[in-house]
């Protein structure tokens, strides 16, 4: 039996066409008609016969979706968000898919008022509602620009208990009633009503959003970030003034990570030579450019003449920074007997030596017959080769050469011979 429009049909169910209407989605068209490629119901639309899924859609955060989370981590500038649940879309239901599971508020975005340290305005295992506001590279949200966003629940630090809403301190709109907490959170109109909407006016005002802080809210604010690092428990056991641990001045952060706190070097932009700064140490005849030069030359305009002139720099740093590094001498078929010292003073007449040595037998300590001589100078080093190569020394013709840094693949070529 042919399905016809407006029936349910399961993969591989013949369908009827009407007269003038064309194969739309879902359908497949063959040699033995038309007929269904997966579950759904019939549907024409504009001429066109389509097969619309029963399958929910795949529960991916979008720019414009509110969703809910729960705080998972605190850092000094960021708190990132635990999706649960995306309230404007049909497949709510659904799982969000594991790579979209966590988004970033930052901390600009989380009240239209001065908050240094994201600790200040939310803590862990907070529930909020907050909206993407960008998915690339990864997600973002905000909590401002709507009175329905922000804190929906929250827990008291200290006991566990359920925080609820108080305005006889000003800055201080959540309380315990069991013990004596008393903090602030960015509070949505709809705080403490689980799925409710109350929107409730004078919540979300207790946020005082463009508002200065009070003078006893402000002296607890975390300025140098110090809260974060530490658990809501340990945090109302140290009391509202604490020394921060020794063990974090040193860290990049106040987190109990071990990444040490990077050295910046100043240096100049080789494009336009504009100060600037870099955390390596530069290396001479390397390019080294601002982040206006390196988006200029990224995005193809940089001119032919500045990139003319970045490479005559770039070849006069080459050049003197090899003339400082000097010239190390491979010197070969040495007399056994010669010391040093006689070494020394035969290679010194050609320019000042940073260093010398000959290479000898780690059991005997006898001479193996070849030695290495550094000099300060390019041009004294090429005079010496010029000079003493096949020179008799001792009564042995000597070699005399450039020594070569790659020794490991000269040797990998020599033995390919």
């Amino acid at each position: 039996m042919l399905a016809s429009p407006g029936d349910f049909v399961s993969p591989g169910t013949p369908v009827m066409m009407p007269e003038g209407v064309e194969v739309g989605d879902g359908l497949y068209e063959g040699n033995n008609g038309v007929i269904a490629s997966y579950s759904g119901i019939l549907e024409i639309n504009d001429g066109i016969l389509n097969l619309i899924p029963d399958r929910p859609q795949i529960n991916t955060p979008d720019i414009g979706d509110i969703f809910i989370g729960q705080v998972n981590k605190l850092n000094p500038k960021t708190a990132e968000i635990k999706i649960l649940h995306i309230e404007n879309t049909n497949s709510g239901h659904r799982d969000v898919p594991a790579l979209s599971q966590f988004a970033d508020i930052y901390i600009t975005e989380l009240v239209d008022r001065f908050i240094p340290s994201v600790g200040d305005t939310m803590r862990s295992r907070d529930i909020i509602r907050a909206k993407i506001i960008d998915n690339d590279p990864i997600l973002k949200a905000s909590t401002k620009g709507d009175k329905n966003l922000g804190v929906l629940h929250a827990l008291c630090p200290a006991c566990g208990l359920d925080l609820h809403i108080s305005d006889k301190k000003i800055d201080f709109n959540v309380k315990c009633t069991r013990c004596d907490y008393t903090g602030y959170r960015v509070l949505s109109s709809d705080y403490g009503t689980g799925f409710t909407t109350k929107n409730d006016d004078n919540i979300s005002s207790l946020n005082r959003a463009g508002e200065r802080w009070s003078p006893s809210a402000d002296a607890i604010l975390g300025h140098d970030g110090a809260r974060p690092y530490l658990s809501p428990m340990a945090d109302f056991r140290r009391g509202i003034s604490h020394k921060k641990p020794e063990i974090t001045k040193s860290k990049r952060d106040n987190f109990s990570n071990s990444r040490p706190q990077r050295t910046m070097h100043a240096t100049n932009c080789t494009l336009c030579n504009v100060k600037t700064e870099v955390p390596f140490v530069p290396t001479p005849g390397k390019p080294i450019r601002c982040r206006e030069c390196m988006s200029k030359v990224k995005e193809g305009k940089a001119s032919k003449d500045e990139l003319s002139k970045e490479r005559e720099i770039l070849m006069k740093a080459r050049s003197k920074s090899s003339e400082e590094a000097g010239i190390k001498l491979f010197v070969a078929s040495l007399d056994y007997e010669i010391t040093e010292d006689e070494l020394t003073k035969i290679f010194s007449q050609f320019g000042e030596i940073k260093d010398l040595h000959i290479a000898s037998d780690k059991e005997t300590g006898k001479s193996k017959g070849f030695a290495f001589v550094t000099f300060q100078n390019i041009k004294d080093g090429k005079k010496a080769i010029s000079k003493l190569k096949n020179k008799e020394l001792n009564g042995r013709k000597i070699s005399v050469q450039e020594s070569r840094q790659d020794s490991s693949r000269n040797r990998k070529n020599r033995n390919r011979k």
